[in-house]
C-alpha cells in the first residue's frame, strides 16, 4: 500500500515507528506536528512546553531504543508514542479535510488544529497523556519506585497546568486573576512545571534512591508548589480532569488526596507536607474561593457512577 493510501491513522503510526528509536527524530517530528500544510494559523507556539519536556526525557535516556547500551524506559517510549500518534494523526486529518479520527484524544487534536487556544490544547495534549497512562500500567509496574513517584508528580502537575485555564479559581484562588497568564501552553510557567530538574537527577534508570531522598533534594520553591499549592487539591484537580477530559478512570488514579497511580496505599504518607506550617500557609493563601464547590467535584457523584460503568 503506498503512503498516499494509507488512512491518517497508518500514516500516523508508520512516522512515529520510523523514529522510535530516535529520540532527536522524535522531538523534530512533535515539533513538526504543530506546522500544518496550507494553514497559517498561530500552532507553533503551542509546541515550546511539549519539545522542552521532550528534551528532558531525552537527557535522562528515557526515549533511548531498548536495545541501546544505555537503555530507554518503555513506559516513557510508550505514553510519548500515544501523544506523538494521536496529535500527527489529527495533523494529517485536517491536512486531509478527513473526520475519521482513530480515537476520542486524535478527535481533541483535531479541535485544536481547527480552533487553536490554551483550553483546546490542554483538553488535546492531556487526553493522549492520560490515554497513555491508562494504557501503560503494566509497563509502569516494572518501573523502580523513584521512577512511579515521577510518574505521578508529572501527571498531577500536567494536570493542575491544565486547571490554570480552565478553573483558575480552584488552582490558585484569590490570585486566580494571573492563573491564565502563567498556564498558557505558550507561557514558561508549563514549562517550568514540567522541567523536573527539580524532582529528579538527569539519569535513568533510577538506581539506589529512596524516595525520601528524592524528596529532599527537590528544588525547594517546587516542593512548595507541590505540597502547598498542588497536593492540597488533588482530589478536585483529577475531578475537574475527568469531567473535562470524559474519562472518568482519571479518579482512580488519586485516592484520599494521594497520588495512586500505580502506587501502593500503605505508601501514600509520601505525599504528605512535612513542614505543615509553611505549606499550610500557601493552602490558607490559595485556598479556592466558594470551597464546597471544588469539595464537591471530588466526589461528583455523575463520575463516580461512569467510573462505575468503566470497571
Amino acid at each position: 500500500m503506498t503512503a498516499g493510501l494509507l488512512s491518517a491513522a497508518q500514516h500516523a503510526e508508520r512516522r512515529v515507528a520510523q523514529v522510535r528509536d530516535d529520540p532527536a527524530a522524535r522531538i523534530r517530528l512533535a515539533a513538526d506536528t504543530y506546522a500544518l500544510r496550507g494553514v497559517s494559523r498561530p500552532y507553533r507556539p503551542y509546541r515550546r512546553a511539549v519539545v522542552a519536556f521532550m528534551r528532558w526525557q531525552q537527557a535522562r535516556g528515557v526515549l533511548n531504543a531498548l536495545d541501546a547500551k544505555a537503555p530507554g524506559s518503555p513506559w516513557w517510549r510508550a505514553v510519548n508514542e500515544d501523544l506523538l500518534r494521536d496529535a500527527l494523526e489529527a495533523k494529517l486529518l485536517v491536512e486531509r479535510e478527513d473526520v475519521s479520527a482513530s480515537r476520542p484524544s486524535v478527535r481533541h487534536w483535531v479541535g485544536f488544529f481547527r480552533a487553536p487556544s490554551a483550553r483546546s490544547w490542554y483538553l488535546a495534549h492531556n487526553a493522549s497523556v492520560v490515554s497513555g497512562y491508562l494504557a501503560h500500567t503494566d509497563l509502569a509496574a516494572r518501573e523502580a519506585p523513584a521512577e512511579r513517584f515521577f510518574m505521578n508528580v508529572v501527571l498531577v502537575r500536567v494536570l493542575y497546568a491544565h486547571a490554570l485555564v480552565i478553573d483558575a479559581n480552584l488552582a490558585l484562588g484569590r490570585f486566580a486573576f494571573v492563573a491564565r497568564l502563567v498556564g498558557h501552553p505558550r507561557a514558561r510557567g508549563p514549562q517550568a512545571l514540567l522541567s523536573m530538574k527539580d524532582v529528579l537527577p538527569v539519569s535513568y534508570p533510577i538506581e539506589a534512591v529512596t524516595i525520601d531522598e528524592v524528596i529532599s533534594s527537590e528544588n525547594k520553591l517546587f516542593r512548595l508548589v507541590d505540597f502547598g499549592l498542588i497536593a492540597t487539591r488533588a482530589e478536585a484537580l483529577y475531578a475537574v480532569s475527568a469531567r473535562a477530559l470524559d474519562e472518568p478512570r482519571l479518579l482512580d488514579l488519586v485516592s484520599d488526596g494521594g497520588l495512586a497511580y500505580v502506587w501502593p496505599a500503605d505508601q501514600r504518607h509520601v505525599w504528605t507536607p512535612r513542614r505543615r506550617w509553611f505549606t499550610g500557609l500557601v493552602e490558607a493563601l490559595t485556598r479556592p474561593r466558594q470551597s464546597p464547590r471544588f469539595q464537591a467535584l471530588a466526589v461528583d457523584p455523575a463520575l463516580r457512577s461512569l467510573r462505575g460503568e468503566c470497571v
